[in-house]
């Protein structure tokens, strides 16, 4: 299922988008990233302006989102099928997603909406029937209705679970199977419950907290093994490229009749799950941002997937390359990520990483909780979208008791259903978007 929803349409739409955008407004936005960093730490700032959360609450709420499992895990299970090349191509799939969300971070904030309790929200949903207008609602429902499904955080906990049984419980002789994967369900869905029936006021308040530091704690790590292993980090970033048009260690499938083919799609995938440009998810966040100048979110929203994807996931797919675990070991997922790490820091290494996996793990799940009560207020009616947190905190438990199989291809298959509304929309309304950039930028120079 997955396979064939991420197939060649789903490509040429992410990709053939996303370039189109980048030409579309000529890398302008990429003029400006220094000004994007002045706007991240409230230079710009106006608390009379409309909206809920800051700009740097709005990207640590989407960044909590995307820096986790994906960086961790995904970026784990990418080399595991696709060897070093795949980091390539999940490179490029960042650079154009950082002019996806661009994009569509900006639509989220200049077509904002009013759900049915006439409070203003954003996202995907919002800005196909604000900006393309009531007939093509059926879009945004489509993209609801994906987004019900694929806001669940059944990929996250199943992770999360596996890390705790093979990095803490396993060792010490505590696993007992299913029920204490079932406890560890229970005591996560406890506290994403405490968090995300608080409202997005607590969820961003607690990920601006929680996400900076867990980043910074996970690099010092990471650099510490490329430090202990400096002399092979020159070999793998070499093989990183050379790799990626030769494919020689790809274990996947053919795609377009070849092995770099099916390389260039698990690597464009795996890139488009760690920064989930043109998904729509991160828009409902930014959204949600202070602000009446659509393009500054969205330059707020372009240093994303340069932070999950360019920084974070290289760091982990370094770290992985350069110990050799990648060859070495059976492992995938997570435990691949564990397995490089106590290579090099053998008695704190698995326990550092511990806590960084937890705690990525566990700010997604607050903010996918969001975005899940946003396409159901979106369908049902804002009163109903608390019954989403239910079967959300449900789902905890699912997750933590099935196969990691199962959990990627339902999740990946509803993310890419998410895209198509998505990049759609975002293609018909871009040349208001570069209208709109330019007019900011120019009022920049005077």
């Amino acid at each position: 299922m997955a396979s064939l929803a991420w197939g060649l349409p789903l490509l040429m739409i992410l990709m053939g988008g996303g370039l189109y955008l980048v030409f579309k407004i000529r890398f302008l936005p990429f003029r400006y990233l220094g000004h994007a960093i002045a706007v991240l730490r409230g230079r710009y700032d106006n608390e009379s302006d409309s909206g809920e959360i800051s700009h740097f609450q709005a990207l640590t709420t989407a960044l909590s989102a995307t820096v986790g499992m994906g960086n961790i895990s995904g970026v784990a299970v990418a080399i595991a099928i696709g060897g070093p090349g795949a980091v390539f191509w999940m490179w490029v799939s960042a650079v154009i997603g950082m002019s996806t969300k661009f994009f569509t971070a900006s639509l989220a904030v200049m077509f904002r909406g009013k759900d049915s309790n006439g409070d203003v929200q954003g996202g995907p949903m919002y800005f196909i029937t604000e900006g393309l207008g009531r007939n093509w609602k059926f879009l945004a429902v489509f993209f609801s209705v994906s987004g019900l499904v694929g806001a669940l955080p059944v990929f996250n906990v199943n992770q999360l679970t596996q890390a705790i049984n093979d990095l803490l419980l396993k060792p010490a002789n505590i696993y007992q199977g299913t029920a204490t994967n079932i406890i560890i369900g229970l005591v996560l869905a406890t506290i994403t419950a405490i968090v995300i029936l608080g409202g997005l006021s607590r969820i961003s308040k607690t990920t601006s907290k929680l996400v900076p530091a867990m980043v910074l704690l996970y690099f010092a790590m990471v650099l510490y093994i490329l430090g202990a292993h400096y002399t092979e980090v020159p070999k793998y970033l070499s093989l990183i490229f050379t790799d990626a048009f030769s494919a020689s260690f790809y274990k996947g499938d053919a795609f377009l009749g070849g092995i770099v083919g099916g390389l260039i799609l698990l690597g464009i995938r795996r890139g488009a799950f760690s920064n989930e440009a043109g998904i729509g998810t991160a828009p409902m966040a930014h959204g949600a941002a202070k602000t009446n100048e659509p393009v500054r979110e969205g330059l707020v929203a372009m240093l994303g997937p340069a932070i999950d994807t360019l920084i974070v996931c290289t760091l982990t797919a370094l770290a992985i390359l350069v110990t050799g675990v990648w060859q070495s070991s059976e492992a995938n997922g997570v435990t691949l990520t564990a397995t490089a790490f106590t290579e090099t820091i053998p008695t704190y290494g698995k326990y550092a990483l511990m806590l960084c996996i937890a705690v990525f793990s566990i700010s997604s799940l607050f903010s996918y909780a969001y975005y899940g009560t946003k396409c159901m207020s979106f369908l049902f009616g804002a009163k109903n979208k608390g019954i989403y947190n239910y079967f959300y905190i449900a789902s905890i438990i699912l997750g933590a008791t099935t196969s990691l199989g199962m959990m990627i291809n339902l999740i990946d298959t509803f993310f890419a259903l998410m895209a198509i509304p998505t990049m759609l929309a975002t293609i018909i309304l871009a040349p208001k978007v570069v209208r709109e950039a330019k007019r900011y930028f120019a009022s920049l120079k005077k």
